[in-house]
């Protein structure tokens, strides 16, 4: 007989994780202690939760099933193919089969699909003893928390909150009514996470009722349920802003071609859209041709105005995720950097204009002309500087106002966008001042 593996320890273990196989990851969760095994479970992802059942063999799958409480069990449904639902439903016992086919009817990025079900609740007739006594029972199956419980009337509707220390604290014979909070911060089933992790930041909350039309408390959610959720909004933020797809799971565990097709069809948006920089350059191929020193400065224009709006795009995206700016503020919004584009136009113009000056008195490398050639690169600086400012905070407003993501106004699509009109600019700019010497 072989002798049995040495257990290894969980943190051993979760940093080997990102890398290991499916078969591997199974073989090193066999391999926890009993003690650590659920923690180790519990910590997981929800897509590494998922993946781990799945390869386990079916005699397992029913015991970790049962460990997740029902929302993070219905999450974890969630993210298997559609055909497997059933299987891993019917693993459940009862109760919580019930409980996680009412959290699967919700959105899945709803308060109502992040919300937990089970929580400590408590009539306000109840005396403080009683609720201490009636909270101890309930300690003992599943809930979300123990540290709060809600007073609900017969019916469900929520009508306060009373905390584990005031129920200590509070004389004997005191009614709970007596002792509970009113002033509550509640949401609705169909509130969307963003809104909701802005509640969190906004109160330092650690939990939030969820309650229907009626008033009737459906559930909590805990803000460890809404970290992760920030964390792959977050995640997926800046993977559009970077000009892809946003993935589905973990980096190594996005297969090659799928990482290939998440990544191509921006980058494909993205170059078709550059080849217009090649019709602008046709454009004017008479005037290149006439100056070749113009052509010198091409990459440093249109660079300046896609980095500009690379930032700007990046700051508004950023604070209409957070709320810190809203659709209403966009007249505030296109002030406030449009100053800014003509400040930093004039500071990035100032610089161009002072080096080609400098170069011409130490190299002679632009001609007799290279006063005016200096003037034309430090005003087109300061035009495409300033568009690409507008145009990269304008850009999340329009495509919000549209129904869509701002996330969407990447940085490299307002940079194509610049580019194009960048060489416009230039150019214009170039045959004002340089009419009737290059050009």
């Amino acid at each position: 007989m072989a002798p049995e593996s040495d257990p290894i320890h969980e943190d051993e273990l979760r940093d080997a994780w990102p890398v290991l196989a499916p078969r591997d990851r199974v073989e090193g969760f066999r391999l926890l202690p009993p003690s650590s095994a659920d923690d180790f479970f519990l910590s997981l992802s929800t897509h590494d939760q998922a993946g781990l059942l799945q390869a386990l063999p079916p005699g397992e799958r029913r015991q970790w099933m049962r460990v997740l409480p029902p929302d993070d069990a219905a999450d974890v449904i969630q993210r298997l193919p559609t055909e497997e639902h059933g299987a891993f439903l019917a693993l459940l016992d009862d109760t919580s089969r019930r409980e996680v086919l009412v959290l699967l009817a919700y959105s899945e990025d709803a308060a109502g699909g992040l919300m937990n079900p089970r929580f400590v609740r408590v009539r306000p007739e109840l005396d403080v003893d009683e609720a201490l006594g009636y909270l101890r029972r309930q300690a003992r199956e599943q809930v979300e928390t123990i540290y709060s419980a809600y007073v609900l009337d017969s019916a469900q509707h929520l009508l306060g909150v009373v905390s584990l220390r005031q129920l200590f604290q509070a004389a004997p014979g005191k009614a709970v009514r007596d002792i509970m909070r009113t002033d509550l911060v509640t949401v609705r089933e169909e509130a969307h996470q963003e809104g909701l992790s802005h509640l969190f930041a906004e109160h330092g909350l650690s939990a939030i009722p969820v309650v229907d039309a009626q008033g009737r408390m459906k559930g909590i959610v805990t803000v460890d349920d809404i970290v992760s959720v920030v964390q792959e909004e977050a995640t997926e933020d800046i993977q559009k802003v970077g000009g892809m797809e946003a993935l589905d799971a973990p980096y190594f565990e996005v297969g090659f071609f799928a990482m290939v097709r998440k990544r191509a069809g921006w980058l494909l948006v993205l170059f078709v859209s550059e080849m217009l920089t090649a019709t602008a350059m046709s454009k004017y191929q008479d005037e290149i041709a006439r100056a070749v020193v113009l052509s010198l400065f091409v990459p440093l224009i249109i660079s300046s105005g896609g980095n500009s709006g690379s930032q700007a795009t990046t700051l508004i995206i950023r604070s209409l995720a957070l709320t810190e700016v809203r659709l209403r503020d966009w007249w505030r919004v296109l002030r406030r950097e449009l100053l800014s584009g003509m400040v930093l136009g004039a500071v990035l113009g100032t610089v161009g204009f002072m080096r080609i000056t400098l170069w011409q008195h130490l190299f002679h490398s632009y001609g007799e002309h290279a006063g005016r050639v200096a003037v034309t690169v430090g005003l087109s600086v300061l035009g495409v500087v300033t568009w690409g400012t507008l145009s990269g905070a304008m850009l999340p407003f329009i495509l919000r106002r549209l129904g869509f993501d701002p996330a969407s106004a990447s940085a490299p699509f307002v940079a194509t966008l610049v580019d194009v009109s960048g060489l416009v600019i230039y150019f214009t700019t170039a045959e004002l001042i340089l009419r009737g010497t290059l050009l």
